[in-house]
């Protein structure tokens, strides 16, 4: 058998993932804070884009919506083009002058005789402010009110300042400050030591001393290199770590277990003592560093609103807040590409203006499919927007991709990174995406986040019996969930719920 080299032509079909798809690809699964850095930097690159910024009238619809019955039932419409439109809202000089019938030195004094022109040219402002020059401006406006805010003073700043008294030796200051720097915003040292003596080359002598001082600051607890000591700190300032007191810290793991019989022993105290002692270890703060904050709370905003309309159904609009919007300069681009002389300037400005109009063309169907997918969503889902989380129904991504046309792929990016503002709150879409749960006896199947509600209603609810995670499959098969033991006692983990012997000891020793 001969071996042969040879050309051979074959036709096939393949798919080509284009740049412009793999764009429209990652601006489909991309946050509205991510969006916004990405559409900035093509904002910088691109000469022919630029920010459309629309002033909505007051009474009309900041985005376009999609409404249906409160059956479930309904057709979702397009958004109109309104976002991306952009009208000039900002009048000039004249034209305020020509409507006031006067001019603006009239109307703010500040402009107008208290001016005097400069050698140079510049204006300058001759009347002083009627604050002083407390804003530092020399234009004669009112000074910057938020220039005289004073800021929040973090943490670090805190315990530098009293660093900066507790001593005045140059080295201590220096490994006090390395070891403020390795405590975290709940104020415990995140740093060993004997790590830091090393890296600084000093004794572990003289760390353990500055470590000593640290920890003396406020607030009380502070420094602390796990909770035994954060709370030993707390109790040696209140003069209340006497032995019994030591031997309760030193076994946080019973005490969490509400074991109260074998504290009782370990401490060598009566049920009196020990529940004082129990009383006295709830007032102490476990995490001494969150009065000063871990800084700014980033607020969830939602890409979706739904909200009740008037007639029962329910309306679904776009968050426009949450919407870029970005024009094509097209009277720009044909200013410059009439002086463009070279090829590479005009294959320059083409490929500019190519990139500009799919990003526009990515942007809008980037809305169109959210919209989608969250109205199917609410349709789905209407009962727990009509009654609550104990009315979800079990849904994955195959049936809202089968029910508007899409791939299950599409929908999976479309979830990621979004939430829809309800008057319930604000959910992740990702949410209402809940496993399914067999019903008993042939019923209908439930959702899991409905079933892990409901197994939180129960324990709530107990009274004098405390339920077991038995009693509670018990009580959900005859609501007709067919659960196990093990499903029951995942779901109470996840929800940071104790067992029922912990949950029995702790209702014990709140009784005495």
């Amino acid at each position: 058998m001969g071996l042969l080299q040879r050309l051979e032509m074959r036709q096939g079909q393949a798919l080509v993932m284009t740049p412009q798809l793999l764009q429209a690809i990652k601006l489909l699964q991309l946050s509205h804070l991510d969006l916004a850095a990405y559409v900035d930097a093509e904002l910088e690159r691109n000469p022919l884009l630029e920010r459309a910024e629309v002033e909505e009238p007051r009474g009309e619809a900041p985005a376009p919506a999609e409404e249906f019955g409160g059956d479930g039932d309904g057709d979702g419409g397009e958004p109109s083009a309104e976002p991306w439109l952009a009208q000039d809202l900002n009048p000039s000089r004249g034209e305020i002058e020509s409507d006031l019938g006067t001019r603006l030195d009239n109307v703010f004094p500040d402009e107008g005789p208290a001016a005097r022109e400069a050698p140079g040219g510049d204006s300058l402002s001759l009347t002083p402010a009627p604050w002083g020059n407390a804003g530092g401006s020399f234009d004669g406006e009112a000074p910057d009110f938020e220039a005289t805010l004073t800021a929040e003073s973090s943490l670090r700043d805190h315990l530098a300042g009293q660093l900066d008294l507790a001593t005045r030796d140059p080295v201590e200051r220096l490994v006090g400050g390395f070891l403020i720097d390795a405590i975290d915003e709940a104020g415990y040292l995140r740093e060993d030591p004997a790590t830091v003596a090393e890296r600084l080359g000093v004794g572990l002598d003289l760390v353990g001393r500055v470590l000593g001082l640290v920890q003396g600051f406020d607030p009380s607890g502070v420094g602390g290199r796990d909770l035994a000591e954060c709370l030993s700190i707390q109790l040696r300032e209140r003069d209340r770590f006497d032995p019994a007191m030591q031997a309760l810290v030193s076994r946080l793991d019973l005490v969490a277990k509400r074991d109260l019989a074998a504290l009782r022993k370990l401490c060598g105290v009566d049920d009196e003592d020990l529940a004082d002692m129990l009383a006295e270890l709830r007032q102490l703060d476990p995490k001494p560093g969150r009065a000063f904050g871990s800084g700014p709370v980033e607020v969830l905003v939602p890409d979706v609103f739904v909200r009740p309309a008037p007639d029962g159904s329910w309306l679904v609009e776009l968050n426009s807040e949450a919407l870029p919007r970005v024009l094509v300069n097209q009277s720009y681009y044909a200013t410059v590409a009439r002086g463009a002389k070279s090829d590479t300037d005009k294959a320059f400005l083409s490929e500019c203006l190519q990139t500009a109009n799919w990003l526009t063309r990515s942007l809008e169907q980037r809305a169109r499919t959210i919209l989608k997918v969250a109205s199917e969503i609410v349709r789905q889902q209407d009962g727990f927007f009509l009654n609550g989380v104990a009315h979800l129904r079990p849904l994955n991504l195959k049936t809202v991709a089968d029910a508007i046309g899409m791939h299950e792929s599409t929908v999976s990016r479309v979830t990621s990174n979004k939430s829809i503002g309800t008057s319930r709150g604000t959910f992740e879409m990702k949410y209402f995406f809940t496993a399914a749960i067999p019903g008993a006896a042939g019923a209908a199947a439930h959702s899991s986040e409905a079933v892990r509600h409901r197994i939180k209603q129960l324990i709530d609810g107990e009274a004098d019996d405390v339920l077991s995670d038995d009693a509670l499959v018990q009580r959900l098969r005859h609501e007709g969930v067919d659960i196990a033991r093990r499903t029951v006692a995942k779901y109470r983990e996840s929800l940071r719920i104790p067992s029922s012997i912990e949950r029995r000891r702790e209702r014990a020793a709140l009784a005495r």
